[in-house]
C-alpha cells in the first residue's frame, strides 16, 4: 500500500509541503517526479543547489519498497540520511567505514523492508553481504539512483571501476525477483557533456529515458581567471582575494590532501582560523569541520573535491580554485557551490603561465594523470591476452594486482561486456575505442585559454549551443 496515491498531483505536493515544507515544485522538479513515480528510466541534469535530491527522495518515500541510492562518497551519503532522519523518515546508510553494530541493524532493517530509501558506494553495493540482500525475491525494490552521476564518467575507468558494472544490476536484480517486477533507473548530475551523458546512458543501459536538462548559466556567478607567475605569487594572489572579503564565506578547492593541509598551514600563520578537508578525515572530522563551516565558526575550508557535494550553505560568496581542475565538469561542480542564495559571487581560478617556466606544478600535474592514464591502458591491452574469454571478476583480482582496473579500461573501449555485475565476456571482434579522459583534459585546457566569453564556452561545452549563440554574461573576466 502507498502513503499516497502516486497518481494525485495534488498529493503529491501535499506529502512535499508536509515533509519539507516548500510550497510549490521548482520546474522541473514535479515533471522529474511523476517520471520516477510511473517507474521510468531518466536522466537529470541540473545546476548545483537546483533541488535534484529531492526529486528522487519524494518518490522513493511515497511508494512501498525500497530505492537504492548509489553514491560517490561517504560525506555525501551521511549528510543526506541525516536530513532524512531528522525528519523521521526510514533512510540508511552502508559504506565501509561503519561500525559492524549499525551496519548488522541497517541489514536487518534491510531485510525487514523497513527503508525506503538505502544510500551505497558502487563498491559496497557489490560486496557480497549486500548484494545477497538485495537478491532475495522476497524484497521489493523500486528503483536505482545514481547521485553525481558525472563520476561514473571521471572515476569509472580506473579510480572507481565498480562503477562500470552497473549496468549490469538490474537486470541480474530482476532475475531474482518476481515476474512483471519493474525497477526504474534515474540518472542525476550538475554537469555531464553530451560525451558524458552518452557514457552514462550506454552504461547504465537506460532504457527510453526522459531527459532533463537546465542549462548551468548563474547570472549572479563572476568567473574570473588569473596567472600566478611562481608558487609564492599564487600564495599572495591567494590571500590578496581573502584579505578583500573578511566578512565572507568560501571555499578554497586544492588538488591533493598535502596541498590542503600544507596551505592551510601557510593560512594560520597568517592569523586565519581555517581548516583542511580531505578523503582521509575520519567521518566525525568531516562532520566537524562541515558545521563550523555551515554555522560560520570558521570562513572557508581548504579543501579537496570531496568536499560540498550534498552540502547546502546558500550564502557562499567566492569559490577559489587553488590550482586549475583537471576536468571541466568538476570545475563546473565547484564553482557550482558559490551564489546558491542568488546574490553575486566570485569564482577565481589561478593557473601558471602556460609555458610552466617560472612554476611547473600546473603541467607536471596534468603530466602525470596523461601518464597514468596511458600506462593504465596499456597494461590491460596487455592482459587481455592472459585473461581467460570468460571469467568472474574476484578470480581475475585475485590473480592480477590491477586486475580490476583493467576489466573496466577493456569496458570503456568496446571490449568487454559484463554479463552480470560479477561475470565478464570478452568480445573478440570488438572496435577498441579512446578513452574520452584525454579529450576531457584538452577540453579544460581551452577554457583556461579562451578569449571568448567564459560563459558562452561553457554553456557550448555542455551541449547548450543554442544558449551559447551570441551569449555574453558581461561579467566574467574575457566579458569585462
Amino acid at each position: 500500500m502507498l502513503y499516497y496515491d502516486p497518481t494525485s498531483a495534488n498529493q503529491v505536493r501535499a506529502a512535499f509541503q508536509k515533509i519539507w515544507g516548500y510550497d510549490d515544485f521548482r520546474p522541473p522538479q514535479g515533471e522529474i517526479i511523476r517520471t520516477l513515480l510511473s517507474q521510468r528510466d531518466a536522466m537529470i541534469i541540473m545546476p548545483t543547489g537546483g533541488g535534484k535530491s529531492i526529486c528522487f527522495q519524494l518518490p522513493a518515500l511515497l511508494q512501498t519498497g525500497l530505492t537504492l541510492v548509489i553514491s560517490p562518497l561517504v560525506a555525501l551519503m551521511e549528510n543526506q540520511v541525516q536530513e532524512l532522519r531528522e525528519r523521521k523518515l526510514p533512510a540508511a546508510l552502508l559504506h565501509s567505514e561503519l561500525p559492524s553494530q549499525e551496519r548488522k541493524q541497517t541489514l536487518l532493517a534491510l531485510e525487514q523492508q523497513k527503508l525506503r530509501l538505502l544510500y551505497v558506494s558502487p563498491e559496497t553495493l557489490l560486496s557480497p553481504p549486500v548484494w545477497e540482500k538485495l537478491c532475495q525475491p522476497q524484497l521489493m525494490i523500486n528503483g536505482l539512483i545514481l547521485d553525481e552521476a558525472h563520476c561514473l564518467v571521471q572515476w569509472g575507468d580506473t579510480f572507481r571501476p565498480a562503477y562500470r558494472r552497473l549496468g549490469a544490476v538490474r537486470s541480474a536484480l530482476l532475475k531474482s525477483k518476481p515476474p512483471g517486477t519493474k525497477i526504474a533507473i534515474a540518472a542525476f548530475t550538475a554537469t555531464a557533456d553530451p560525451t558524458a551523458q552518452k557514457t552514462i546512458q550506454q552504461v547504465l543501459q537506460l532504457q527510453q529515458p526522459e531527459v532533463f536538462r537546465l542549462n548551468p548559466y548563474r547570472q549572479n556567478l563572476h568567473l574570473k581567471i588569473q596567472i600566478a607567475w611562481t608558487p609564492r605569487g599564487r600564495k599572495q594572489r591567494l590571500l590578496k582575494f581573502i584579505q578583500a572579503r573578511p566578512q565572507q564565506d568560501g571555499l578554497v578547492y586544492v588538488r591533493t590532501r598535502r596541498d590542503s593541509e600544507n596551505l592551510v598551514v601557510w593560512l594560520k600563520e597568517k592569523g586565519y582560523n581555517i581548516a583542511a578537508y580531505h578523503a582521509g578525515l575520519s567521518p566525525d572530522q568531516r562532520r566537524s569541520i562541515e558545521a563550523d563551516w555551515i554555522s560560520g565558526k570558521i570562513p572557508f575550508v581548504v579543501c579537496t573535491s570531496a568536499f560540498g557535494m550534498g552540502i547546502n550553505k546558500p550564502d557562499v560568496r567566492w569559490v577559489i580554485h587553488f590550482h586549475p581542475t583537471l576536468l571541466l565538469s568538476e570545475y563546473v561542480q565547484e564553482i557550482g557551490r558559490a551564489g546558491r542564495d542568488g546574490k553575486p559571487s566570485d569564482a577565481l581560478l589561478l593557473m601558471s603561465e602556460p609555458t610552466g617556466w617560472l612554476d611547473s606544478e600546473d603541467k607536471q600535474r596534468q603530466k602525470f594523470f596523461e601518464d597514468k592514464v596511458r600506462s593504465q591502458q596499456r597494461e590491460a591491452q596487455q592482459l587481455i591476452r592472459k585473461l581467460p574469454p570468460k571469467g568472474e571478476i574476484n578470480t581475475i583480482a585475485r590473480q592480477f594486482p590491477e586486475g580490476t582496473t583493467a576489466l573496466s579500461l577493456l569496458h570503456s573501449t568496446g571490449q568487454l561486456e559484463w554479463q552480470d555485475p560479477f561475470n565478464y565476456i570478452i568480445q573478440k571482434q570488438a572496435q577498441t575505442q579512446d578513452s574520452t579522459q584525454f579529450n576531457a583534459v584538452q577540453q579544460m585546457n581551452r577554457y583556461l585559454k579562451t578569449r571568448e566569453c567564459r560563459w558562452q564556452f561553457l554553456l557550448r561545452a555542455f551541449g547548450f549551443g543554442v544558449e551559447a549563440e551570441n551569449m555574453r554574461c558581461g561579467h566574467c573576466d574575457n566579458c569585462k
